[in-house]
């Protein structure tokens, strides 16, 4: 089993930068997820309509990941990362301001492009100046920061939508070019990776990647990441407490609220076990959380326990982000761009977002809840599958030698 020791590694100010941005930024998502539905439909347009708006955003992530992932490449970390907060900060000032549907529908679909050069690049930066030794602590609080950042967003954006249905977007831009003001200046040299001691590798592609074994279960796992999370979840969950369970559309925001709680409480400590003793353990034991609490939702018969369910399905998930974030990054190493690897790693959860509600909603329609959560539960299980026979990554760092390679990375993209 890996183990760097006991030395706590400081992380540099750059990620404490980077934390701060995925904060705003995901505060702005929030606070416009409530007035998106209610804005398409003020066009007089149906639900199915009002839905694909939501759609396309997701839809434009997906189609332009590759492409982001090979601009980062070519032009660097925050070049890509400056110009998707501004597209992002643009597509979203421009749709306050949006006189038809169509238009609403063009300028959200371009806010998926800036929201895919934010992303890839924003984890890329993370992933070349975070410590090879502290990765997972790293990525821990980057997700910890989208995750707040969800969580209070919808609250303002609820008092927003009060004053204006655009009001909302508005604030949204003005977050992003805030995050952009800050964080693009103090994060500009110092972009080259932890105590670089040579020259920058060459990129690491994705068809190298792809040929570690640890590479393809982080992409099977995020993509049971999205199917789960940001898929069934806030698709089904909602419905399953209203038209199962028989109880108020309140119980459906408890439900979502106690996942979002028991995925806060273990993203830190998820990260620090990555870094102390290895990327596998905390994502199998999430991954068997998360199925078994996943699988199980669908035959909860009380509301109580569907909320502790919920809870546990947090957890599972917190476990599993950071270090298989942590397991990719050390697949790329400190020293190479991994556009391409990370756009990939992103599409998996993407795809998983998309294909999750409608294979699962379609089951459900068919045979019911149960089987449709427990569907989902399975594809955890599948993931389990590849992690149980992938290799550990975390790298073996001398405690008296802070300067010391790491073999992971070597090790990571020459397998074949």
């Amino acid at each position: 089993m890996a183990d760097v020791g006991t030395v706590r590694v400081r992380l540099p100010r750059e990620i404490w930068i980077l934390v701060v941005a995925a904060f705003v930024v995901a505060i702005g998502f929030g606070i416009v997820a409530p007035a998106l539905p209610a804005f398409a439909r003020s066009f007089d347009v149906g639900y199915t309509a009002a839905a694909a708006v939501i759609s396309l955003f997701a839809g434009f992530r997906l189609a332009f990941a590759p492409i982001g992932g090979r601009l980062v490449g070519r032009f660097g970390e925050l070049r890509i990362y400056a110009v998707g907060l501004v597209v992002a900060a643009t597509s979203v000032g421009a749709t306050a301001f949006a006189q038809s549907y169509w238009q609403l529908l063009l300028f959200r679909g371009l806010g998926g492009i800036g929201s895919t050069m934010f992303t890839v690049s924003a984890i890329s930066l993370l992933i070349r100046l975070a410590p090879p030794e502290a990765r997972g602590r790293a990525s821990g609080m980057w997700a910890t920061g989208f995750l707040l950042g969800n969580i209070a967003g919808p609250l303002a954006g609820g008092g927003l939508i009060a004053v204006s249905l655009r009001a909302p977007f508005l604030v949204y831009a003005a977050a992003l070019v805030v995050a952009g003001a800050i964080s693009v200046p103090l994060l500009r040299g110092r972009t080259g990776g932890p105590a670089a001691t040579g020259a920058e590798e060459p990129p690491v592609t994705f068809g190298r990647a792809f040929r570690h074994p640890t590479y393809r279960a982080a992409l099977v796992a995020s993509f049971a990441n999205g199917w789960t999370v940001f898929g069934v979840r806030v698709a089904l969950v909602p419905l399953f407490a209203v038209e199962a369970l028989r109880q108020s559309e309140t119980w459906a925001g408890m439900a979502l609220a106690v996942f979002a709680a028991g995925n806060a409480a273990t993203l830190l400590l998820s990260g620090r076990i990555a870094d102390r003793r290895g990327r596998r353990p905390p994502v199998l034991a999430g991954l068997v959380v998360s199925a078994l609490a996943t699988g199980a939702l669908g035959v909860a018969e009380l509301p109580w326990l569907f909320l502790g369910l919920s809870l546990v399905a947090g957890v599972g998930s917190g476990l599993v982000n950071p270090p298989m974030t942590a397991a990719v990054a050390d697949v790329i190493g400190s020293r190479a761009r991994g556009g391409t690897v990370l756009a990939g790693f992103q599409m998996a959860a993407d795809v998983g977002a998309i294909v999750g509600p409608l294979a699962a909603g379609a089951v459900a329609q068919a045979v019911g809840f149960g089987w449709a959560f427990g569907v989902t539960g399975v594809i955890s299980v599948l993931a389990l599958v590849f992690w149980l026979r992938a290799p550990e990554t975390l790298p073996k760092v001398e405690r008296c030698d802070p300067t010391a390679e790491t073999v992971a990375g070597e090790r990571a993209v020459g397998a074949e």
